[in-house]
């Protein structure tokens, strides 16, 4: 069962969007999450508690919401966020980019004491971008409020070749819920993507693969055991084990432990502001 809720659908075609994705589009992302990133994926900071540019990892924070540089030129996508939703528990606003990538299943608020709540919006999309949350994937459609259960293992793919762009909401507390206004009642109900069952030799086809891994190419090699999880019906963490199995494969110890620290670092334990070597 989905755990991830859609709360909501809002009135997005009543705002101008189209000139500021744009700008989004060309503006440069810093690699902060690039380990657990394939193809194209980056995020954008509108606004954090510092209001710097250069803030653009995600932590909790106690202080006021700021707009960064990039937040002040886009004040069509901050109407959007400042018309619809409380403020007062809103720490920070950014936009997800995803074009012909993923990023690797993985669960979120690992190095924090208590999770926050996580939602997105889509502004651009279309039914090559995907999201998907333990055994199940779903398509998010534009202007529609999803809650994302950032503490299961969840990741997101999308094969299109114009980058999606999602505006991501991080509340603190992830109990109490969030008092949207203005929604409109859905016209349509929430897209789950049926895969077919996953065959075992297509399993060990993808884990013999691991014989022709290097310590070169491990970190790319991976992107095709997180593919087959949008392909065929399987558990996220799945692609993470089969990768493991994978690098057995090889018979080199160190990139065993490589594979192994990695599928840690995606669901089961990091420190804040740790950074993967792959």
């Amino acid at each position: 069962m989905l755990k991830s809720q859609r709360l909501a659908v809002l009135p997005i075609d009543s705002y101008d969007l189209d000139s500021e994705l744009t700008i989004v589009d060309r503006h440069e992302y810093g690699g902060e999450y690039d380990a657990f990133t394939f193809g194209a994926w980056s995020s954008h900071v509108l606004a954090n508690g510092s209001g710097a540019d250069s803030d653009t990892a995600f932590r909790p924070h106690g202080g006021r919401l700021a707009l960064t540089d990039l937040g002040k030129q886009l004040p069509g996508i901050m109407s959007l966020v400042t018309d619809n939703f409380p403020l007062d528990r809103l720490q920070w606003v950014r936009v997800f980019s995803l074009r012909d990538g993923l990023i690797s299943p993985h669960v979120d608020f690992l190095e924090f004491s208590e999770p926050g709540t996580r939602l997105q919006i889509p502004m651009r999309t279309s039914e090559e971008s995907l999201h998907s949350e333990n055994e199940s994937v779903y398509h998010i459609r534009r202007g529609e409020v999803w809650k994302i259960h950032s503490t299961d293992p969840h990741s997101a793919r999308s094969t299109a070749k114009t980058a999606r762009l999602s505006l991501c909401l991080d509340f603190a507390d992830a109990e109490t819920p969030i008092a949207i206004r203005n929604d409109i009642a859905p016209t349509e109900p929430v897209r789950i993507i049926e895969r077919p069952e996953a065959t075992q030799a297509e399993i060990e086809d993808l884990i013999d693969s691991g014989r022709h891994f290097t310590p070169e190419t491990m970190r790319t090699e991976f992107r095709r055991f997180a593919e087959f999880h949008f392909e065929r019906r399987a558990h996220a963490t799945a692609a993470l084990d089969w990768y493991v199995e994978a690098a057995r494969r090889t018979g080199d110890d160190s990139m065993t432990a490589k594979a192994s620290a990695f599928r840690t670092y995606c669901v089961e334990k990091r420190k804040d502001g740790e950074a993967f070597d792959w």
